[in-house]
């Protein structure tokens, strides 16, 4: 059985998907169309598409937007030309891209547009951030990436807005990944990577482009089991700079509820850059981040106090690996000294899983103080969050209880 599962990750199914697909939108007297034609590489002398979709067995293929444009309303999407994953070079043949793969670098990218000025990394794990970083250099923001959730970042997806060089490409190499997205690689980095066999090496020329592509817009495309589309445009976080924030403030039964602390530049620093991490996680989320690194991301929960006890459970969790790893060269799992599983313990207890001093960042408001609490219990020291709720007055005065900031974006971010 077990060497059966193993043949059906190895097997691809032929796609016999169209070499070329047109979509037409008709106002009656107007009529736009975009038009698209499969991506394909050459994989040691054969022509091939995607792998296979989200699953072994299931066809999957890639276009490029190639021609035609559209307009609705106001907003001008995309056009053809601009290609960014589908334009990727691919530099080693082990195995080719699949569906997957490509999702998560596309939302790597998704993240990394709003990152531009300083190098940063996202590491995508089934189209979700597991650590996130901006540093001074490249090979620092992926160490830090990787260290804020090593367990997760195994076979993820890296994607880096600066060129690979020699130093972060032996980093890279020292783990296993699936994919490594750059602008770039130095001589020498690719030769590096290449030790790994089957990591798909994807060079991504223009991701100049990626500061210019941060407000664009594009048709977002969901269909249903019976066949029917909803069609939305792409969602672009607006709050990314400082003045687009406002302090939290409300009024409930007539009396009028202020947050009582500005945020310190730091703070401010890291609710930005939580911002535009929490546009490419899926809903509902909370994340706290502290010094330009994630410390916890917590995931597609229903609740939003549940999501935020879950992002503090496992950001005191990563974290305690991490020491693990990093003092005895082993998992946390697989430490039998129970003596030194409690000075660990006892450790990540005293820094509140690293969350003390955080930004705590939720994708829509809190509709009750009990979700804002979890991190302010764990010493966050200021909040992002959309604002709107009816209860705003009672997340305004637990901050104020705890001397915590928050800022209103008066934007959700939500992501399904």
């Amino acid at each position: 059985m077990a060497e059966d599962l193993k043949k059906a990750y190895r097997s691809m199914v032929e796609e016999d998907f169209p070499p070329r697909v047109e979509i037409a939108f008709d106002w009656g007297e107007q009529r736009q169309a975009l038009r698209y034609e499969k991506v394909t590489w050459e994989v040691e002398g054969e022509v091939k598409g995607l792998r296979y979709g989200e699953n072994p067995g299931q066809p999957a293929a890639l276009y490029r937007l190639a021609d035609g444009n559209l307009q609705i309303g106001q907003v001008r999407c995309v056009e053809p030309g601009r290609g960014l994953v589908c334009d990727a070079r691919l530099h080693q043949f082990g195995k080719h891209p699949g569906k997957i793969n490509l999702t998560d670098a596309d939302n790597a990218l998704n993240i990394l547009r709003y990152l531009t000025e300083r190098p940063a990394c996202v590491i995508m794990k089934h189209n979700n951030p597991c650590g996130a970083a901006v540093a001074d250099s490249q090979v620092e923001a992926y160490v830090r990436a990787d260290k804020a959730d090593r367990i997760a970042a195994f076979g993820g997806c890296i994607a880096l807005n600066r060129p690979v060089d020699k130093a972060c490409a032996e980093e890279i190499s020292a783990r296993y990944a699936e994919v490594v997205v750059a602008p770039g690689f130095e001589p020498g980095a690719v030769e590096i990577l290449a030790r790994r066999k089957n990591l798909r090496i994807m060079e991504i020329g223009r991701m100049d482009r990626l500061a210019e592509m941060a407000a664009s817009r594009f048709v977002d495309f969901k269909s249903l089991i019976d066949g029917g589309l909803v069609l939305q445009l792409s969602y672009v976080p607006e709050a990314r700079s400082p003045e687009a924030l406002k302090l939290a403030e409300c009024t409930h039964e007539g009396k009028q509820y202020r947050i009582a602390r500005e945020p310190t530049e730091a703070e401010m620093a890291d609710m930005l850059f939580g911002w535009v991490v929490e546009a490419g996680v899926t809903s509902n989320s909370v994340l706290y981040v502290k010094d330009g690194v994630t410390v916890g991301i917590g995931t597609g929960e229903q609740d939003r106090v549940g999501v935020a006890e879950i992002a503090r459970d496992k950001a005191y969790r990563k974290l305690a690996d991490r020491i693990c790893f990093e003092r005895h060269a082993i998992p946390l799992s697989q430490l039998e000294d129970a003596d030194t599983r409690a000075a660990i313990d006892a450790e990540v207890k005293a820094a509140r899983g690293g969350i003390d001093g955080a930004v705590m960042v939720s994708d829509a408001f809190f509709p009750f103080r009990d979700g804002v609490d979890v991190g302010l219990r764990e010493g966050v020291k200021a909040v992002i969050q959309p604002g709107g709720s009816l209860n705003d007055h009672q997340a305004i005065e637990a901050c104020n209880e705890s001397g915590a900031s928050m800022v209103f974006t008066g934007q959700r971010s939500f992501k399904h």
